[in-house]
């Protein structure tokens, strides 16, 4: 084919995909979204900041979401910018909280600044936290970009959309995976390789807007590789999950559930013997 054969087929091509297309200035996206990091942890980044620092980081945040707005042609855009912006004080206190448990639980660790700067399971909650505003201020494409560029750079996928409470703690973190409608209480620490997903796609874009991930309720800690699917199934308050186990169905509150040669086992913490034994 020659190279205007070529043209005209992409041309072709193009013209079949006519659904709406969202604008997208990546350079903008990404500068704006680095702003962000660097107002949030900038005592951290910089500390010899002054307050003037802040001033123009936080100047530099609003001008560049209005122009990401703008694109949109979005209702009420100050009013969305206002809401943003509002937000960045209590994310603030959610990442230092998250870097406090982190820093509390790992004896690898020696300072906060060190979670900040060097572990890739904070990067992945601070982009998440950044996205989440945006998914629930109704922009979900702009959501993805955020949580994909942690998702890149650290193998760790959470969905904007889901619900994470405070002081989350995700250590090493390559490969977990959690889903759009899952809901983590405070407290819960996840280790490398967990999954919190879906039990079946078979429907596909119908399930959206259902529950179609699990629920894990405050002070659990689900160790490596564990999957947990469905959008009925309940970790109850404070359980631990061990490694390796796969799990389709709720557990009560104060649970410890292992793996065996017996299949994956469920009884509550302190007690020696199984009162259950999964065996679906």
């Amino acid at each position: 084919m020659t190279e205007e054969k070529i043209l005209q087929s992409l041309m072709t091509l193009y013209e079949e995909e006519k659904g709406r297309k969202l604008p997208l200035d990546k350079g903008l996206f990404y500068s704006f979204l680095d702003d962000c990091k660097k107002l949030l942890a900038l005592d951290f980044l910089q500390p010899d900041y002054e307050e003037e620092d802040a001033r123009r980081l936080l100047l530099h945040v609003k001008a560049k979401l209005n122009l990401l707005l703008s694109d949109y042609q979005t209702d009420d855009p100050i009013g969305k910018t206002d809401f943003f912006l509002n937000e960045l004080p209590k994310t603030r206190q959610l990442l230092i909280g998250s870097a406090h448990a982190i820093l509390e639980g790992d004896p690898a660790c020696d300072s906060v600044q060190e979670v900040i700067l060097c572990y890739p399971g904070f990067k992945a909650i601070e982009n998440y936290r950044i996205a989440n505003i945006l998914y629930r201020m109704g922009f979900r494409f702009l959501s993805r970009l955020a949580t994909e560029d942690a998702h890149r750079s650290t193998g760790i996928d959470i969905n904007p959309g889901a619900t994470i409470g405070k002081n989350f703690f995700i250590d090493h973190g390559t490969g977990i995976v959690i889903g759009e409608t899952t809901i983590i209480g405070d407290n819960v620490k996840l280790y490398q390789g967990v999954t919190l997903g879906a039990l079946s796609l078979k429907e596909g874009s119908k399930l959206q807007g259902k529950k179609r991930h699990p629920t894990v309720e405050e002070g659990c800690t689900i160790y490596s590789n564990a999957s947990i699917l469905g959008g009925e199934t309940i970790i109850g308050k404070g359980s631990t999950i061990g490694a390796n186990t796969y799990l389709l169905h709720s557990v009560p509150p104060y649970s410890r559930v292992i793996l065996t040669t017996n299949g994956v086992t469920i009884m509550k913490k302190g007690e020696k013997e199984s009162k259950e034994q999964d065996k679906k």
